[in-house]
């Protein structure tokens, strides 16, 4: 080995972190176990702080400027290793660099619903999604809670840990709003200041600092906007033979979407036979009754046939709607009363 590369090996001169991306939030400095000379030059740039540990112990720790590696800036690290007694040798120490910036941008958003109690559905389910910015505030706390001896640490680290904090905070102030779904939209910025301080109780032991924290999107299971569907349907209409009609009118349309077969043509026509005659019983004033002639029309059994299934049908919609929440027992209880009543 030469003498010049003993010296390049041995001794480290420069201490100095040149980010090559924008997600690193702790870099160690790549000593190889070198000794750092007595007077190196460390380089800290804006948005950095350097600290030094010895032998695993806290020691200086260095703002964004440019430092001459001696006793004077140095004073733990000269208590910690007895220099004030003149001592100018090389020394080992460890070195890491944290990015002291803003991360913008994170996402988070909830895996499964929350089961909030609602003004005017009284229960639903949501989901949610948006972003936030966190910093380091405390690089020793960072250090020693989160990071560890860790040579680096991605921001999409720190992003995936926080995946399953944020969620059940958000629930925690969403339901200390009390908002309606229907006005959830402009209450955003309003969930969004609640959940802040929440989350960052659990975010100071690991000294992060939580920027901002903005909800994007809250939204329903689609299973549960189909029902809610339906209900403002039925809200629209002013009796359950008119909703008949109208989900029959829906039925008769996904069936022209998709005229895939002479089976699909068959309940299509056959809907619509059955569309218009509901329809004109309820628009044309009924005759009187005429007695019926044998094997005319079907009577009995086979008329009420039809009309028992349509009820069943029904009576298994509003089930569903009473499942998911959208009715109470006592609309529920209602209507099926008055349904068996025409059994």
């Amino acid at each position: 080995m030469s003498l010049m590369r003993f010296f390049v090996e041995e001794f480290v001169e420069v201490i100095e972190w040149r980010e090559q991306d924008r997600d690193t939030i702790l870099w160690k400095f790549p000593d190889r176990d070198a000794n750092i000379k007595y007077g190196a030059n460390l380089t800290v740039r804006e948005s950095q702080t350097a600290l030094f540990l010895n032998e695993g112990e806290f020691a200086d720790d260095f703002e964004p400027g440019r430092y001459e590696l001696l006793t004077e800036n140095m004073p733990l690290l000269t208590s910690l290793k007895n220099w004030d007694k003149g001592f100018k040798s090389p020394f080992l120490c460890d070195v890491y660099f944290f990015s002291s910036k803003t991360f913008t941008d994170l996402k988070w958003g909830t895996t499964n619903p929350i089961i909030l109690r609602d003004p005017e559905f009284k229960q639903v389910r949501v989901k949610a999604h948006g972003t936030y910015f966190i910093k380091v505030k405390d690089p020793k706390l960072f250090f020693t809670n989160y990071a560890g001896t860790k040579g680096q640490v991605k921001i999409g680290e720190i992003e995936a840990s926080l995946r399953d904090i944020i969620a059940p905070k958000f629930a925690e102030a969403l339901a200390e709003t009390e908002v309606s779904v229907l006005d959830m939209v402009k209450s955003y910025s309003e969930i969004g200041y609640k959940v802040a301080p929440i989350l960052q109780m659990d975010l100071d032991p690991f000294g992060i600092e939580l920027v901002k924290f903005q909800v994007s999107s809250v939204s329903l299971p689609k299973e549960v906007e189909e029902f809610y569907d339906k209900m403002t349907n039925m809200n629209m209409v002013d009796d359950m033979n008119k909703f008949q009609q109208f989900q029959t009118a829906q039925a008769m349309e996904k069936a022209a979407e998709n005229p895939s077969g002479g089976a699909s043509d068959g309940i299509g026509m056959g809907m619509g036979f059955g569309m218009a005659k509901m329809m004109a019983e309820q628009q044309t004033p009924q005759p009187s009754p005429v007695p019926q002639q044998p094997n005319i029309a079907p009577t009995g059994d086979a008329a009420k046939a039809t009309t028992r299934e349509e009820i069943m049908d029904t009576l298994k919609q509003l089930g569903e709607l009473k499942t998911a929440g959208v009715l109470s027992d006592e609309e529920f209880e209602a209507k099926k009363k008055e349904l068996l009543a025409r059994l």
